[in-house]
């Protein structure tokens, strides 16, 4: 009898072995490494775009650039060593141990979370370890978008001033010794995770953090120049929208992508997460409309941010109403911060976030975190947490512990990332200035890049007759540009 002929389909594209195992699920691996695209794309180029777009012109490059910079060299620095300390074996009770996750033994088995095993008091499983149906290479790339986009969220309070050179060495010291503590104390299996507190996609994990961490750096590095934060208008409105609502979709896959399966809770965490976003907007409209007298399209921004912040420690773990009531507090009380409690406190004063992400990101990430706690719902809790009978305050039973739960994890998140952020400044800056020379800070991107957004003479440039012309033909009376208005 003749031999079969040889199958002319590559082994990849069978449906059998070994390309596709037993515990693969297509669906959710397909779910993963969408998801993990759109948060990425909300880094790039959806904040590289706003940052770029909302900043005054002679900071364009500067701002996107340093966005752009940070998502390259987080991706290096995750599969390096960072991951491991995330989401592998413990080391300590806030930290796993480094270690490479390059080697292809370790990235096409399946994923496992090892640390997240989940005993009673008497030593027996409540919860067994995470062990989702794809690879661990999927895992390994949907967790380091999420580590990038921390770092980029950071990069808003310190735009308009940080060194570049010192910005390129903050990224991975903060990511390693800050970033991969709070990620794995709440999602990697530390303390904080076994403990019970509440973050379903990263309100403490990312938004407090990177907030926190945020204020803590403009402070280390010192404001911009007083020119500067006394006139910074965007450059391009219509394109920081449109960096906004790459934000905005990309949260799809940021709330979406965390149940780390395509089943019935991730449906959920989409569908709250654009309730409260669009609900926390028109508050923060509302707001601008009744207070300033003009809606005020940058508020927008702003209201959109804080409500996608606010509804993603609990995502997936609230029901729709109050997914609505959490928009209604995020629209409202981080403008109460940023627009009257901001103005009133000295210290907040003196340090120039400059574009207000300790307001629209720790503000916001701590009281989703605590609003989480009061909403969240025990079945949706089930779906997700590693402790069992979990429930919000109006749930009653363990409800109202859960609520001090998420303030002292709350707590945690703050008081490491002002002493680990201090120290990392304190650090770099014996070496490299944290903060650009005056002459940089007058001049902007052509000073600190040698390349400019638009070919346009503008705000901050020094006049030069080899670019710009003879200064008679315009009739000109000084050398330097000023402010947004030219000397004529």
């Amino acid at each position: 009898m003749a031999a079969p002929p040889p199958n002319p389909v590559p082994v990849a594209y069978r449906g059998v072995l070994p390309s596709v195992p037993d515990w693969l699920n297509k669906g959710d691996n397909a779910w993963q490494m969408i998801s993990a695209t759109l948060v990425g794309l909300q880094s790039v180029p959806g904040l590289v775009i706003l940052y770029g777009s909302i900043v005054k012109k002679k900071w364009a490059v500067n701002s996107a650039f340093m966005a752009f910079y940070a998502f390259a060299a987080v991706v290096i620095c995750w599969v390096v060593w960072a991951y491991k300390m995330s989401f592998g074996d413990k080391l300590l009770p806030f930290w796993g141990k480094a270690g490479p996750a390059l080697g292809q033994k370790f990235l096409i088995k399946q994923a496992a979370l090892p640390a997240t095993t989940q005993f009673y008091d008497n030593g027996d499983v409540e919860t067994a370890m995470a062990t989702p149906l794809y690879p661990m290479a999927s895992m390994v790339w949907f967790q380091c978008v999420f580590a990038a986009i921390a770092l980029i969220l950071l990069a808003g309070s310190v735009l308009g001033r940080m060194n570049f050179k010192a910005w390129m060495a903050f990224v991975p010291l903060w990511l390693t010794f800050s970033y991969t503590v709070g990620a794995f104390s709440l999602w990697g299996g530390g303390f904080l995770f076994h403990w019970g507190v509440m973050d379903y996609s990263g309100g403490y994990v990312i938004h407090l953090s990177s907030g926190i961490a945020g204020l803590t750096a403009a402070f280390w590095v010192g404001p911009r120049s007083s020119n500067d934060r006394e006139r910074f208008p965007p450059n391009n409105v219509l394109l920081m929208l449109a960096g906004a609502g790459l934000l905005w979709m990309g949260w799809a896959g940021f709330n979406g992508g965390d149940p780390y399966t395509a089943n019935i809770d991730s449906s959920m965490a989409v569908l709250n997460t654009n309730i409260c976003a669009a609900t926390s907007l028109l508050v923060w409209t509302w707001l601008d409309v009744i207070f300033f007298k003009k809606p005020s399209v940058i508020g927008a921004v702003q209201g959109m941010i804080t409500g996608l912040v606010c509804i993603t420690p609990g995502a997936g773990l609230v029901q729709g109403w109050a997914a609505i009531i959490m928009g209604i507090l995020s629209g409202s009380i981080p403008w109460f911060t940023m627009m009257i409690v901001h103005k009133r406190w000295t210290l907040l004063q003196k340090i120039d976030d400059t574009l207000g992400v300790f307001h629209t990101h720790a503000v916001a990430g701590l009281l989703g975190g605590v609003l989480t706690g009061l909403f969240a719902e025990p079945e949706l809790c089930a779906l997700f947490l590693p402790v069992t009978n979990s429930r919000g305050g109006v749930y009653g039973g363990s409800g109202g512990i859960q609520i001090l739960k998420q303030l002292a994890g709350g707590a945690f998140i703050i008081g490491w990332n002002v002493v680990a952020t201090s120290i990392i400044c304190v650090v770099i800056n014996l070496v490299i200035p944290l903060r650009m020379s005056e002459e940089q800070l007058l001049i902007g991107d052509d000073a600190v890049h040698g390349e400019e957004a638009y070919a346009l003479w503008g705000d901050g440039e020094t006049y030069d007759v080899t670019r710009h012309g003879d200064i008679t033909e315009h009739n000109m009376e000084t050398r330097t540009s000023t402010g947004a208005t030219q000397v004529m």
